[in-house]
C-alpha cells in the first residue's frame, strides 16, 4: 500500500476548512432547551403518506425487530464495562449530576445554487472540492474525499470482519408482529385508503410495499396475491371496503409465509459489516472520522458518538429501492443512540441519522448509481411516486426516471442532509426530497460506505446523551473503549493492495 495508508503512528490530519459556519441565534436556541427538562417530542412529518403517524406505527413494529443497532450494543458496552449489575441502566442512570449542558446549534452547509463549487482544505497540502448537487435534499458531491488506498484498506478490513446479509424485514418473526398490532381490519383499510374513495387501488397498496416480509411488491404480485387468497372476485385488481373486510389476514400471513422471496425481490440485496471507528481503531479509519468532522463542523461529541463506518457490498445484481435513511419520531418511538439514556418507556425506536456522508470506495463496471427520484421537485407528493405503472422507488426497474442519478466513481463522497432546519438551529421535520436508493448493478460489483451523524430531534436528549457518555468516558479511563469491534485488532495491520 502506498505510504499515505500504511505509515506507522501517522497522525490524523489536522486542519480546518475555510468555509465558516452559519450563524445562529445561541440565546434563542438555549431558551428553547429551558433546563434540559423534555418537552413532547413533535412530530417531524406532516400526517400524510409514508409520514403519517398511524401509517409509522404500523411500520414500526416490524422494523424495531430489525433495528438490533449496533449503537445500541456499543452502548450496552459502555454501560457494562466495570459494572457487574445485571440491569446497569437505571442505577447508571440515577448517577447523572444536574441538568445536562445546553448545546450549541447544528452547523449546515449552504447549497447556494445546483452547480456551484466551494474550495475546502480537509487535509494537509491538499485542497478539496464541494460542488452542490441539488437543493432539495440539501446534497453535495466531493471528488477524491478518499485516495484509492484508502478506499481499498477499507473493503480489504471489511472482508477481513467478515459481511453479512443486508435484510429489511426478518421473515421469522413477521407474523408474531403482525399478532401484536393493536389495528382493526376497518383501520388498516382507511389507513391504506390514501385518497378516502372507499376503494383500495393497486397504487395505494403499492405505496405501503414495505409492509411486508420484507418482499418488495409489485402490481404484478399483488394481483397474483389477490388471486391466491381470493380476494378479489372480479379480477378488477381494485378492493372495496366490502371485499378488504372480507378477506381473512391469516391468509395474507400464509401467503406471504410460503413465497419465499428471492434476493432480486428484496427491498435490499446486498452484504454489509461495521467498521470501528474511535480511539484506537486502525490509524486510517481514525483520520476519515476526523475528516468528516472537519467537513461537517459538527461538534466532536456529535461525530464521534455516531455509527460506526457502515461498509456495504453490491454484487451483480444488487440493488437498494428507494427509502429515506432517518425516520420520524413520535411520542410512541426514540432514537436508536439515545434510548438507553432517555429514561422513558416507549414501544418503537429508529435510527435519527441527521447527514448521510456516502463513500465510493471502487468504480462500478455498469450500473450502481445513488438515484434520488425527486430530486429538485417544485412539489413532493407520495403517491405522485407511482403512476401508470412506473414505480419511482423501484431501482431495479425505474432508476433512468429519477431526477438525479450519481455515478460511482472511487473515493468520491456524497453527503446529505436527512432533515430540514427547525429554525432554531437543532432538527426539524424530515426532508422527503432525501428519498434515494441504489440502482441496479448490472455488471460487476459496488462497493460502498456510509458514515452517518446521528443526532436526536430532542435536543434536550442529546445534550443528556452526550453528557452521559463524558461522563462514563471519564470513570472507565483508557479502557473503555469497546472491545467488540473485531477490525480494533486490525489497527496496526499492513495491507500490500
Amino acid at each position: 500500500m502506498a505510504a499515505a495508508a500504511t505509515a506507522e503512528g501517522r497522525r490524523p490530519e489536522a486542519v480546518s476548512p475555510q468555509w465558516a459556519p452559519p450563524q445562529h441565534d445561541l440565546a434563542g436556541a438555549a431558551a428553547g432547551l429551558g433546563d434540559c427538562e423534555d418537552t413532547p417530542v413533535r412530530p417531524l412529518c406532516k400526517p400524510r403518506g409514508i409520514c403519517s403517524r398511524a401509517y409509522f406505527l404500523v411500520l414500526m413494529v416490524f422494523v424495531h425487530l430489525y433495528l438490533g443497532n449496533v449503537l445500541a450494543l456499543l452502548l450496552f458496552v459502555h454501560y457494562s464495562n466495570g459494572d457487574n449489575s445485571s440491569d446497569p441502566g437505571p442505577q447508571r442512570r440515577a448517577q447523572v449530576p444536574g441538568p445536562a449542558p445546553t448545546l450549541a446549534p447544528l452547523t449546515r452547509l449552504e447549497g447556494i445554487k445546483v452547480g456551484y463549487e466551494r474550495k475546502v482544505q480537509l487535509v494537509a497540502d491538499r485542497d478539496h472540492f464541494i460542488r452542490t448537487l441539488s437543493l432539495k435534499p440539501l446534497l453535495f458531491e466531493i471528488p477524491g474525499f478518499l485516495s484509492d488506498e484508502e478506499c481499498r484498506l477499507i473493503i480489504h478490513l471489511a472482508q477481513m470482519k467478515g459481511l453479512q446479509r443486508s435484510q429489511i424485514l426478518p421473515t421469522e418473526e413477521y407474523e408474531e408482529a403482525m399478532g401484536t398490532m393493536q389495528i382493526s381490519q376497518l383501520d388498516l383499510f382507511q389507513l391504506l385508503d390514501q385518497n378516502r374513495d372507499g376503494r383500495l387501488q393497486l397504487h395505494e397498496v403499492l405505496a405501503q410495499t414495505r409492509l411486508g416480509n420484507g418482499r418488495w411488491m409489485t402490481p404484478e404480485n399483488i394481483q397474483e396475491m389477490y388471486s391466491a387468497i381470493k380476494a378479489d372476485p372480479d379480477g378488477d385488481g381494485v378492493l372495496s371496503q366490502q371485499e378488504f373486510s372480507n378477506m381473512d389476514l391469516h391468509d395474507f400471513h400464509k401467503y406471504m409465509r410460503s413465497h419465499k422471496a428471492e434476493s432480486s425481490q428484496l427491498v435490499r440485496n446486498s452484504h454489509h459489516t461495521w467498521l470501528y471507528q474511535g480511539e484506537g481503531a486502525h490509524h486510517v479509519m481514525r483520520a476519515i472520522r476526523q475528516r468528516v468532522l472537519r467537513l461537517t463542523r459538527l461538534s466532536p461529541e456529535i461525530v464521534e458518538l455516531s455509527e460506526p463506518l457502515q461498509v456495504v457490498r453490491y454484487g451483480e445484481g444488487g440493488h437498494y429501492h428507494a427509502h429515506v435513511d432517518s425516520g420520524p419520531v413520535y411520542p410512541e418511538t426514540i432514537c436508536s443512540h439515545t434510548k438507553l439514556v432517555a429514561n422513558e418507556s416507549v414501544p418503537f425506536e429508529t435510527s435519527c441519522r441527521y447527514m448521510t456522508v456516502l463513500f465510493y470506495l471502487n468504480n462500478v463496471t455498469g450500473g450502481g448509481e445513488t438515484v434520488f427520484p425527486v430530486a429538485d421537485n417544485r412539489t413532493y407528493d407520495e403517491m405522485s411516486l407511482i403512476q401508470d405503472d412506473v414505480d419511482l422507488r423501484d431501482t431495479r426497474r425505474h432508476c433512468d426516471k429519477g431526477n438525479l442519478r450519481v455515478k460511482p466513481r472511487q473515493g468520491t463522497a456524497v453527503f446529505w442532509y436527512n432533515y430540514l432546519p427547525d429554525g432554531q438551529g437543532w432538527v426539524g421535520d424530515v426532508d422527503d426530497y432525501s428519498l434515494h436508493g441504489g440502482c441496479l448493478v448490472t455488471r460487476g460489483t459496488k462497493w460502498i460506505a456510509n458514515n452517518w451523524i446521528n443526532v436526536d430531534p430532542s435536543r434536550a436528549r442529546q445534550a443528556l446523551f452526550q453528557q452521559e457518555m463524558a461522563r462514563l468516558t471519564r470513570e472507565g479511563g483508557a479502557d473503555s473503549q469497546p472491545e467488540w469491534a473485531l477490525d480494533r485488532a486490525y489497527r496496526d495491520t499492513r495491507v500490500e493492495l
